[in-house]
This record gives C-alpha cells, sequence and structure tokens, in this order.
C-alpha cells in the first residue's frame, strides 16, 4: 500500500479513474441540461411578467395576467427561499410517496436543477429586458408590434447579450452545487467519491482529487464562456455610418 500523499494519489486515480470520469460526466450533464432549461423557464416567465396591457383592455385579461404574474411571483420566492437539496428530497421522495411515481434519481436531478436555475434566471432575464432603453419598446409600439415580436426581435437578442456573464455563473454554481444531489443517490462527482473514499478511508485525498476535477470543471468551462461572451460583444471599435469619419474614408477610396 502506499505510504506517501502523492502515493496515494496515484493508486487512487488508478484504482478508481473510472467512477471519478463517470461522475464528472453525470456532473457536467446535471449543469448543463439545468442551466439550458433552467434559461427557458427565466425566459418564458420573464416574458409574461413584463406583459403590460394597452388601456381598455378587459378584465378577463386584467384578472388573467395578474393570476399568472402571482403564481410566477409565488414561484420564485418559493425556490430561491428554499435550498436545492430540500427541493431535491421533496420532488424525490414526495413523487413517490403521494403520487406513487418513482422517479430516477438523474431525472429527478434535472427536473430540480432545472427548476430551481428557473428561478434565479427569471429575475436574471428580468433585469435585462429592463436594462434595455426604454425608447427602444417604445419605438416598437409605435410601428405596431406585439409584446412577443417586440421581445424576441428587439429586446431580447440586446438582453441576452447583457446578461450573459449571470448566465455563465449561474453554470458554474450548477456544476458546484450539483453534489448535494447526491442525497438522492445521484452518481455524481461528490457521490462517486464518497464511494471510493470508504473503501480505503483515505478521505483527505480523494476529496482532493474531487476539489481538483471540480476546479477543473469549473476554470474550463468559465473561460469557454468568457470567450463566446467577447465574440458576441462584437469589435472594441466601430465607425458609425454617415459619421464624418466614414465619409472621409469613403473618399480616401475614391481618390485611390
Amino acid at each position: 500500500m502506499p505510504t506517501t500523499f502523492f502515493g496515494w494519489i496515484a493508486f487512487l486515480l488508478e484504482k478508481y479513474w473510472l467512477l471519478f470520469l463517470s461522475g464528472a460526466i453525470n456532473t457536467l450533464l446535471i449543469a448543463v441540461v439545468g442551466t439550458v432549461c433552467g434559461f427557458i423557464i427565466g425566459l418564458m416567465v420573464a416574458i409574461v411578467r413584463t406583459i403590460t396591457l394597452r388601456r381598455g383592455a378587459s378584465r378577463v385579461k386584467r384578472f388573467g395576467l395578474q393570476a399568472a404574474r402571482g403564481f410566477l411571483s409565488a414561484y420564485i420566492e418559493i425556490f430561491r427561499g428554499t435550498p436545492m437539496i430540500v427541493q431535491a428530497m421533496v420532488v424525490y421522495y414526495g413523487a413517490s410517496q403521494y403520487l406513487g411515481i418513482n422517479i430516477p434519481a438523474l431525472t429527478a436531478a434535472f427536473l430540480v436543477v432545472s427548476v430551481n436555475t428557473g428561478a434565479y434566471m427569471a429575475e436574471i432575464v428580468r433585469g435585462g429586458i429592463l436594462s434595455i432603453d426604454k425608447g427602444q419598446t417604445e419605438a416598437a409600439i409605435a410601428v405596431g408590434m406585439s409584446h412577443w415580436q417586440r421581445m424576441t426581435t428587439v429586446i431580447l437578442p440586446q438582453a441576452i447579450r447583457n446578461i450573459l456573464p449571470s448566465v455563465a455563473n449561474e453554470f458554474v454554481v450548477n456544476i458546484k452545487d450539483s453534489s448535494v444531489l447526491n442525497v438522492i443517490s445521484v452518481t455524481e462527482v461528490f457521490f462517486q467519491s464518497k464511494s471510493a473514499a470508504g473503501t480505503y478511508f483515505r478521505y483527505f485525498e480523494v476529496f482532493f482529487i474531487t476539489a481538483v476535477i471540480y476546479f477543473i470543471l469549473t476554470f474550463t468551462f468559465t473561460r469557454l464562456l468568457r470567450l463566446l461572451e467577447k465574440k458576441l460583444s462584437g469589435a472594441s471599435s466601430y465607425t458609425v455610418y454617415g459619421s464624418q469619419s466614414s465619409y472621409a474614408a469613403e473618399i480616401e477610396v475614391k481618390k485611390e
């Protein structure tokens, strides 16, 4: 048996590398699915919460909109105000006990992370929508665009670019927070690490490896998302068409 720290690291990696690899893949899968689905949920919630009715709208429409906003506000407050670990227990065991549905652990993980992320994304997207100059909304209304048309063609393309850093942060948070799903036996990195550590009782070495795996995942995807953010931001400098500099450039081209 190994007698040094690095000796144990090498031994554990050689013996349990498949466990660590499968756990890392499941962790990444949960984070990706949860963030993408949560973003879609948050997008839909934010669009509904920013709907404004025109003057003269019927009472039925006004009541329906207020009811929808109340329901969505309750959803956001509940899922932002309770820990994900508790939500996982409620969904996984509650579905079995009261609905008679035995949800696979990984499916429950996708559901919990998606809905939890959606609650946070709803506020992030709403903030991004409100950050866009009101004049653009007023101009879209003036040309007769509906709320959905304004959102999809004018507001959201700009808002999504503005909130991309926050979305990337949620993705990184989901990579780390997936560790709480071990309470419902989801075989992510933390769960697999416990299995490996229990055999030889080398908890420090095993969880040192686990920490390195989490760091590699978060560091790598943070850098990739920053590259995407820079690409969407466009060039650092540009020439406004119709400005004096653009006319000067055209004149120079004609002279040549």
